[in-house]
């Protein structure tokens, strides 16, 4: 009678690359080898005649004691046992078992997008990952730096699908990454940035010298540049008046540069050069910027000279 030579070897494949199984017999003489698929209960190939209607099996026989079951292309529904089967009475069969491993895959709709948030609210960042076997999620702040503070504590990195971001402030702002690995190249993350809009921070500087104390001629020429920080940004301007600052105006033109920093910071420089040529030309100027949560200004006064004022800020 025949028999079987050596057990079916399990067989791990990744994804999309091919699959051997190998039944080993002896002695086959008149009988008959066959492949099946355990849990459906199909019949895949018969001696070297292939019955399943899937054109990616296919079988090989070397001098009929080795028979090769070839899965092309596999896909992660081929995973399961297989049985190869002698028609003896009773029949003789033994099993392998195929595992196919897909490496992660993070989900773009269950998984959180870019946002943008108020602050102090609290923020809660998803992230879906599939793959075989079953991805570890883990998060940790874009730059590297810049460690995650859960439950009061901080910690440069946070194991799991949800990340929870009590009381968001802004210096939890910024991007995220969340990292999907399951030990099946490649390893994947995705970046989700985190805007939190904040009342505007001004940080006002004088490029005309480090000195408080200026003192200024007619027909001179300065400019006066005031940077602003903030998270989300509508509208900035210049207005000039008088001291009393009850006769005021809109200074049209100044220079207007802006940036978004690695946290997500808008940062917008306001500069404005001011030729004084006339009396009108010395006065206050007020540096305005305004965002959905407030407005913040700075004033700087420039005075003549003769009168010993001075540009400061008040």
């Amino acid at each position: 009678d025949p028999k079987f030579s050596a057990p079916i070897l399990n067989v791990t494949v990744p994804v999309s690359r091919d699959a051997i199984l190998t039944c080993k017999v002896h002695d086959l003489v008149q009988y008959k080898v066959a492949w099946l698929r355990v849990d459906t209960q199909t019949i895949l190939t018969i001696q070297n005649h292939v019955i399943t209607k899937n054109h990616r099996i296919s079988i090989t026989n070397t001098e009929k004691k080795i028979w090769q079951l070839r899965i092309r292309d596999v896909k992660e529904s081929d995973k399961g046992w297989y049985m190869c089967q002698i028609n003896t009475d009773p029949m003789k069969s033994q099993m392998g078992f195929l595992n196919v491993v897909v490496s992660p895959d993070i989900l773009d709709e269950p998984t959180s997008h870019d946002i943008i948030v108020q602050e102090f609210e609290n923020v809660t960042l998803s992230c879906t990952a599939v793959g075989s076997p079953e991805p570890t999620v883990f998060w940790k702040r874009e730059r590297q730096s810049k460690p995650l503070t859960i439950d009061n504590k901080e910690s440069y990195t946070h194991v799991g699908s949800i990340l929870q971001i009590p009381f968001i402030t802004k210096n939890q702002a910024g991007a995220y990454l969340c990292i999907a690995s399951n030990g099946i190249p490649p390893t994947v993350s995705k970046r989700i940035t985190v805007v939190v809009n904040c009342k505007i921070k001004s940080l006002i500087k004088l490029k005309l010298s480090l000195q408080m104390y200026l003192l200024f001629e007619q027909k001179q020429l300065i400019d006066v540049y005031v940077g602003l920080m903030f998270k989300i940004f509508l509208v900035n301007y210049w207005m000039r008046g008088h001291p009393d600052f009850i006769n005021k105006d809109y200074v049209l033109g100044g220079n207007y540069e802006s940036e978004v920093d690695a946290d997500g910071i808008f940062r917008v420089s306001m500069k404005l050069v001011v030729q004084l040529e006339k009396p009108m030309d010395f006065g206050i100027y007020k540096c305005i910027a305004k965002n959905a949560l407030g407005s913040s200004e700075e004033t700087i006064k420039v005075l003549r000279k003769n009168k010993a004022f001075l540009l400061h800020k008040t």
